[in-house]
């Protein structure tokens, strides 16, 4: 579905300052938070129009070449869902003093996730560093960790082979055992938890031999991960039960927090990718073509007539990939115009000369 414009979604002017964009989002964030009852695509919608208007770049971006401009908008991807493997997108709305309104509509992430699971292992966090081509591109990992990992010799049931499982002797196989406490109100019987057989009510006839009980071993672990196109700086990926084993029970997760390395040339916004060329001042106005480095390799960018520095050209095709699949971001050139500051006579002749043809003053300097 379309886009529709960011200044109509916040109901406010082209020509609308900063502060009248901050006023309009918070109205319109407040009425539409789910939390409140209101629609949560409207939100979604508003908010992502606040994040590209309340940055002076991206406005300008916006405003020259429309969404294209500014790739997806606001955090360079969905701030209410997850990546498929289990991504999480930090939202900040510090600025407008929404964080009390807003805390527990973001919240409940990972680590809430983490809290509510019964019988599992330990999830294991890890964090992994890739270039900023890989980030772009995609790639795939072999992360080495040293884990608790199922015994191999009792797959995990504690027990050594050849022998079984029993009913726990103090349980009876109930789990549970019976207690009498006294009080000044008569003696009150609770069931608690089996200490002998931590409420299984089995016990192993013989435990294992190697593992010695626990169920689990430390062993060095050799994970395959693969990392999507279109990655960002920050983001995490969950690997289901790629965790530390427990002895009858699940393995916990594996949560790997993606660092990505500066590049010296490029910066990235969401699925657009930034650089600046430098080109002198005749070039500039006399237009030329130059060769832009991009991910893709060096890509030849017509230059034209009159350009002025800071005038940004869109490289279609040559940006970030959506994460979820689709079409690539843009390129964003900005073009520098250098000024020469030492000139030969002949040279100086020549710019008064022009500049005198145009009708300018003449240098005092002459």
């Amino acid at each position: 579905m379309a886009k529709g414009d960011y200044y109509e979604i916040l109901g406010v002017a082209k020509s609308a300052s900063a502060d009248e964009i901050k006023k309009a989002f918070r109205r319109l964030a407040v009425k539409h938070h789910p939390d409140r009852g209101g629609d949560e695509l409207k939100f979604k919608e508003v908010t992502e129009a606040y994040e590209v208007l309340k940055d002076v770049e991206k406005r300008k971006r916006y405003d020259q070449f429309g969404h294209a401009g500014v790739g997806s908008g606001a955090s360079g991807g969905n701030p209410f869902g997850g990546f498929g493997q289990g991504e999480e997108i930090h939202f900040d709305f510090g600025d407008l003093g929404l964080g009390d309104i807003f805390g527990s509509f973001f919240g409940g992430g990972a680590s809430g996730q983490r809290g509510r699971r019964q019988n599992r292992g330990r999830d294991v966090e890890t964090d992994i560093e890739i270039n900023f081509e890989q980030a772009v591109f995609g790639t795939e990992e072999n992360l080495r960790l040293n884990l608790s990992d199922t015994c191999e010799h009792c797959k995990g049931t504690t027990v050594e082979p050849g022998h079984e499982l029993k009913n726990c002797e103090e349980c009876k196989g109930s789990g549970q055992v019976s207690r009498v406490t006294r009080t000044i109100f008569g003696n009150i019987q609770q069931a608690t938890t089996c200490p002998k057989c931590a409420g299984r009510g089995k016990i192993p006839e013989k435990i294992c031999s190697v593992c010695h009980g626990m169920g689990t071993r430390q062993a060095q672990q050799t994970v395959k991960l693969k990392i999507p196109a279109g990655i960002d700086d920050g983001a995490t990926i969950r690997l289901r039960e790629h965790g530390e084993a427990i002895a009858h029970g699940a393995k916990g997760d594996l949560y790997v927090n993606i660092r990505v390395k500066p590049h010296k040339k490029f910066t990235r916004e969401g699925e657009l990718i930034l650089s600046s060329e430098h080109v002198n001042m005749v070039d500039a106005a006399l237009g030329t073509e130059i060769e832009v480095d991009t991910v893709d390799g060096p890509v030849g960018m017509k230059v034209p007539i009159g350009t002025q520095s800071g005038t940004d050209f869109k490289l279609s095709g040559h940006g970030v990939p959506r994460l979820r699949g689709g079409a690539r971001g843009s390129h964003i050139v900005t073009i520098v115009v250098d000024t020469p500051a030492k000139l030969t006579a002949k040279q100086k002749e020549l710019l008064q000369q022009f500049n005198k043809d145009r009708g300018g003053k003449r240098s005092i300097f002459r």
